[in-house]
């Protein structure tokens, strides 16, 4: 039976408690102030720690520092050498290398802590990323943090991280057997490559936890499917330009050539197919490496000034801004390479030019986010 109800009862009174409950929202906009803020902050310091690692990673291959550590030991190898025994016990595994043998013959125990602290520093930092992701994966997702739908793409980050550490292992492995002095070319290139694609999937995700699950799809309705598409183009040449970057780095071809725009007095290398068989050439002359970074660099010029103009003509002041932002730091960027080329890339202009590559990465990143997912309201006045 229906209770009687008083005539001096409040109509809001019985509405709120006869109205049927009204449904709830997803549960990616459940926690808005909670789960997706704090994920945030999670990636964008895992972001912070990769881009580190990646300068540290540079630091050590122009010091010639990677194959200092000559064994792959992810958890005790966390504990450097602490007695002068343990020293010499590391000196003694380096020596065995040809590094040694044919480039550091006369190195001394106190020159070689002084590479083996670069290397250190580098595994150190990928075992904390590491670390970091696992107390932070498993803490969003013990306590039901996690929105729903980004279980997988978090933990994605933690596979591609773990990949990582076996490339790194695979790269260094290359430099201690032979008549080897520095890691392979290619896998270098591998691994730089690796480290941003990391960059770019955590930059992403932060950016979409930036906004409501709702905002993000008013936002695509506005967005310029053209525009992000041309961003896409200007992103797969940026890494492809990163990835002739370590082929540079990973055979010193930077300092073989430091005039410009010419290289030797010539607009070609000389001679760049002299190695058998030819496709050789493109990892290991020196010229033609360069040259190949110098033709990437003047195609990235180019396609993200192109689209930075293309840009300008959308309704929205973000995407506007975002594309400016992406093509004044690819002209810096372009400039910070020459640069660094003519002085002979020394290590402080290297790191540099380096850290250039990685706010062009994200700039451009950020360009074709703000494409696809515009901040809505800030539209042209025309009047």
């Amino acid at each position: 039976m229906t209770a009687k109800r008083s005539i001096f009862e409040e109509v809001s009174e019985t509405s709120a408690a006869t109205q049927p409950a009204q449904p709830k929202g997803g549960m990616i906009d459940a926690r808005p102030k909670g789960a997706r803020r704090a994920i945030r902050i999670w990636l964008f310091v895992m972001f912070a720690l990769v881009a580190a690692m990646v300068l540290v990673g540079g630091a050590t291959r122009l010091t010639d520092s990677g194959l200092s550590i000559t064994e792959w030991k992810p958890v005790t190898g966390a504990i450097p050498p602490m007695t002068e025994a343990d020293w010499q016990k590391e000196f003694t595994l380096y020596q065995a290398t040809p590094q040694y043998a044919l480039v550091n013959a006369q190195m001394t125990l106190s020159q070689f802590k002084g590479i083996y602290w670069w290397e250190w520093a580098h595994r150190q930092l990928g075992r904390t990323i590491g670390l970091i992701w696992a107390l932070g994966f498993v803490f969003f997702w013990a306590t039901g943090r996690i929105p729903r739908g980004w279980w997988g793409r978090l933990f994605l980050v933690g596979v591609l991280g773990g990949m990582q550490g076996l490339v790194g292992w695979w790269m260094v492995s290359s430099g201690l057997v032979g008549d080897m002095v520095r890691v392979a070319s290619y896998r270098l290139a591998t691994h730089l490559g690796l480290a941003f694609l990391i960059l770019m999937v955590i930059g992403w995700y932060a950016m979409l936890l930036g906004r409501s699950e709702a905002d993000l799809l008013r936002a695509r309705r506005e967005g310029d499917g053209r525009l992000a598409g041309l961003a896409g183009v200007v992103l797969t040449v940026g890494f492809v330009q990163v990835l002739l970057g370590a082929l540079v780095a990973g055979i010193d071809a930077g300092r073989g050539f430091t005039d410009w725009p010419l290289m030797g007095g010539d607009w070609l290398p000389p001679d760049p197919f002299s190695i058998q068989p030819l496709w050789r050439n493109f990892f290991e002359d020196p010229g033609l490496v360069q040259f190949d970074h110098r033709v990437g660099g003047y195609l990235l010029f180019i396609a993200a000034v192109t689209v930075a103009l293309r840009g300008r003509r959308s309704p929205h002041a973000s995407v506007r801004v975002a594309f400016a932002w992406m093509g004044a730091w690819v002209f810096v960027q372009a400039g910070l390479g020459i640069v660094t080329l003519m002085y002979g890339a020394p290590l402080s202009l290297g790191l540099v030019h380096q850290t250039g590559a990685i706010v062009a990465i994200a700039l451009i990143l950020r360009a074709r986010f703000m494409a696809r997912y515009p901040v809505l309201g800030s539209v042209r006045d025309h009047g």
